[in-house]
């Protein structure tokens, strides 16, 4: 398990002092894979390299196991490469000037720990892990996008560590072999074990390869949960606007019990399921595109609104809508055997259960 307590950095710029992690906390069990997520500039690439010890915070604590690596009260500080850690960079950090075989044994041959048998043995074991078996011999700039990625996970890897930091490996690959990279990274993790944080800004990234994501703002953790809780549970504007594509509809609480409340909106009413602890009259409702049904009629159901198609667009896997309801512009994604033409009047229905009250 690694444990982080109270953990604070800052950084000195020309105009002072930037605080860019400001107090955080979270635990990682053992064999789970934990991402950080958030825009550029939140903290999460200073919090890992702090958890790596290439930074040293102002304050908190950081534990693997039982085992303090940083610790500000007690001055315990423990080197990077005594912190049982493999990490990968966003951009990869191998050697250009060595083969595949050359760049994962460095890692053991700078420990001076092992013989060249060992050597030999556990680089083998770290390419297949990674399935570069085969390649032992090609200059690493000979290497795929994708393979230079695995061969830094494989460098990573080679030492055993009981922690795997992931520093954003997949940002530099192009779109479908990220998509690939994310499923092939996920099974190694199930199959290995090993206990993994993970820093992206790419929600999809997160909900694809997480356990736990904890989501950070301006240095400081705003919400932390399993992928589907955060994307369908958003506890404030910030994360329901940052996992994907949402609508927010500005309202006044009229009614609240069982879960279930009650919003007035311009539009009109709309039922919708409420948060614990929810306080404060003046609130938004989260709705996402692809929750929201388009109707021909009306029906008797609630949640239903009239509707003027501003805009649609073909995007193959869907129909992606822009539409005046009540005056507030809304996105509506619609299956694309859905006809629906520019000025097109219809009817919109918000599923009360799809419906989500968030802060403002």
């Amino acid at each position: 398990m690694v444990k982080v307590e109270g953990l604070r950095k800052k950084f000195i710029g020309q105009h002072g002092a930037v605080r860019a992690v400001d107090g955080i906390g979270f635990e990682v069990p053992e064999g789970g894979l934990f991402t950080l997520l958030g825009p550029s500039g939140c903290g999460k690439s200073t919090t890992l390299r702090c958890i790596a010890g290439l930074e040293k915070p102002e304050d908190g604590e950081i534990s693997v196991g039982d085992h303090p690596v940083f610790s500000k009260k007690r001055g315990i500080s423990v080197p990077p490469h005594k912190r049982g850690m493999g990490m990968v960079f966003q951009s990869y950090a191998i050697w250009p000037h060595m083969t595949v075989f050359e760049n994962v044994a460095y890692p053991l041959r700078v420990a001076k720990k092992h013989s060249g048998k060992e050597i030999r043995d556990k680089v083998d074991k770290a390419l297949e892990l990674v399935k570069l078996t085969g390649l032992e011999d090609r200059p690493a700039p000979y290497l795929s996008g994708g393979q230079q990625q695995r061969l830094a996970l494989a460098r990573a890897l080679v030492r055993e560590p009981e922690v795997l930091l992931l520093d954003e490996p997949l940002s530099n690959l192009d779109a479908k072999l990220r998509e690939h990279m994310r499923l092939e990274l996920r099974e190694l993790q199930r199959r290995i074990r090993v206990t993994t944080i993970y820093v992206t800004h790419d929600q999809m990234e997160a909900l694809a390869l997480s356990n736990v994501i904890a989501v950070m703002q301006d240095g400081r953790i705003v919400q932390v949960g399993p992928p589907r809780e955060m994307y369908e549970k958003p506890n404030c504007k910030f994360v329901a606007d940052f996992f994907g594509s949402t609508n927010f509809v500005e309202g006044k609480l009229t009614g609240q019990s069982a879960g279930q409340a009650t919003v007035q909106t311009k539009q009109g009413i709309i039922r919708c399921s409420v948060p614990d602890g929810l306080v404060g009259d003046n609130i938004l409702v989260s709705v996402r595109p692809e929750n929201i049904d388009v109707l021909r009629v009306p029906g008797d159901a609630d949640n239903v609104f009239e509707a003027k198609v501003e805009a649609s667009a073909f995007l193959g896997e869907f129909l992606d809508c822009r539409m005046d309801v009540g005056g507030d512009e809304l996105r509506v994604r619609v299956h694309p055997s859905l006809a629906l033409r520019r000025g097109e009047s219809v009817f919109v229905r918000f599923p009360p259960e799809s419906c989500m009250i968030v802060a403002q």
